[in-house]
């Protein structure tokens, strides 16, 4: 069972006073931020903001210099903090579409770094292949598609891989997905389908991190937005309060100011 459906906790994930240094490059500003249950915070900024290396100290690749990190309100030993734990944390990141490995069947991406073994050690292959054939029909809803656990990746288009990223985080129970620009180089009816995928993960009662460039994209399924600009985090706008057009301004005017 999903952390998410425990009680007793306010944030999946706060980080408050976060600094980064690499050498005199200031890359984050004293950074506090905290992601609730069930919600999807839309990550965005120029290039150079300071979005992926936000990420990255969030999900435990890279240590800050000065800070604090906080998981389900408990806080987290810098020194120990780890991809490893993240994912133990029940925190998953889906890099586009570099976590998959491209002439492997799904059934075996989907366990990729986390087999299922009998008892004598050796993988289950029919165990592993049941579950991959439930998690196409139930959480990433491929019902027929022309795509079985035994297509390779190298088959699916840039939409169904996104989904197939997001399926694999959701079945291992993340509590918070984090999606590095999902719908990067998509066509319009793929970018529909990652849109559709980021908004099941909400419904599953998930929380989603989502950075993007695309500002219609993200203001489409985002709860809130949260915008970086040179490290910082500059304003927090519900898209309810912004239409597109209007974010678009206030992002040229940050740059241009």
């Amino acid at each position: 069972m999903s952390a998410a459906g425990e009680g007793g906790f306010r944030h999946i994930v706060r980080l408050e006073g976060v600094h980064k240094f690499f050498g005199a490059i200031h890359s984050l500003r004293d950074i506090t931020i905290a992601i609730g249950r069930n919600e999807i915070v839309g990550l965005i900024g120029d290039n150079g903001a300071g979005k992926s290396t936000l990420i990255k100290v969030m999900t435990g690749v890279l240590s800050p210099s000065a800070g604090r990190i906080f998981v389900r309100d408990q806080e987290i030993d810098l020194a120990e903090y780890s991809v490893r734990m993240a994912h133990e944390l029940a925190i998953e990141t889906v890099y586009q579409d570099k976590s998959l490995a491209e002439q492997q069947p799904l059934w075996r991406n989907f366990f990729a770094g986390r087999q299922i073994t009998n008892r004598f050690g050796f993988i289950d292959i029919k165990r592993e292949r049941a579950i991959a054939e439930q998690m196409l029909l139930s959480s990433i809803g491929f019902r027929g598609a022309g795509i079985s656990v035994d297509s390779t990746v190298s088959r699916l288009s840039g939409g169904e891989r996104q989904g197939i990223a997001i399926g694999r985080a959701m079945h291992f129970n993340a509590d918070l997905i984090v999606l590095d620009e999902p719908t990067v180089a998509l066509g319009v009816a793929e970018v529909r389908k990652v849109l559709e995928f980021v908004r099941e993960i909400k419904r599953s009662g998930r929380a989603c991190v989502y950075i993007e460039h695309n500002l219609a994209h993200v203001h489409e399924v985002a709860d809130r937005l949260v915008v970086l600009d040179r490290g910082a985090i500059v304003a927090e706008i519900s898209p309810k309060e912004m239409s597109v057009p209007e974010l678009t301004e206030y992002m040229i005017a940050l740059q241009d100011g």
